[in-house]
Order: C-alpha cells, then structure tokens, then sequence
C-alpha cells in the first residue's frame, strides 16, 4: 500500500496549476472534467512516483474559509528534493516565499515555504 494522494482545497483550479507547475515545477498529470464545473487535477513533483497532490476545489463557504489553512498553520506538506541549494534558488527564482533562511538540522537540510493559498511546506534533503 502507499498513499496515492492528497487533497489540498484550491480556491480556482486553474491559478493552483498555473502555480504548482510553475513556481514549484510539478508535473500537470491529470485535468478531467467531472461535471458541474468540478474538476479532476492531480500534480506531482518530478520522479514522484507514487503520491500526487489532488487540487480540491472549495465547494461551499466552509471549505473556501480553510483555503491556506488546512493544517492551522503548522506545516503540513513535505517536498524533498535530492538538491536542496537547486530547488532553493530555482523555487526562489520563481517568487516562492519562503518563511525562514535554510537550515540544517539531525534530519536534514530544510526551509519552510508558503504556497500561493499560505498552505506551510517544508523543502527538505533528507540527511542520507
């Protein structure tokens, strides 16, 4: 078994590609129509093999209210890359906000970023 994937409450389906795909360079796998304007968006990082990020479009004035939020600010999602001082500065290039300067840490090398909705993620190289 694995996790094949995570849903993340968008608030418009199209500005969440425009930036998965282009500020954090994630592959657009999947975009189907469902009906009554819902959609089937499925991302992923590039080599993600196994889990893909679902983008949810909030559907009612509860779920849009958590847009940003779904982890009441903790981070709540983890990148790992095989090149931190690359994605870094590649991530940067594009407008990524990032919360702190990298750090390193027993685990790994790691800076805490917001994505476009205020979601916290880690950009994490795990120590070997």
């Amino acid at each position: 078994m694995h996790l094949g994937a995570i849903a993340l409450l968008v608030r418009d389906y199209d500005e969440a590609i425009a930036y998965f795909t282009g500020s954090l360079g994630f592959r657009l796998i999947e975009d189907a129509p469902q009906g009554a304007g819902k959609r089937w968006v499925v991302v992923a990082p590039p080599g993600s093999r196994e889990t893909r990020l679902l983008l949810a479009k909030a559907a009612d004035p509860q779920q849009l209210r958590t847009v940003g939020n779904q982890s009441g600010g903790r981070v709540f999602l983890f990148l790992e890359t095989e090149d931190f001082r690359a994605s870094y500065e590649a991530m940067q290039a594009k407008g990524v906000r990032f919360c702190e300067a990298p750090r390193e840490e027993a685990y790994g090398t790691v800076a805490v970023f917001e994505d476009l909705y205020g979601n916290r993620w880690d950009l994490l190289q795990p120590r070997a």
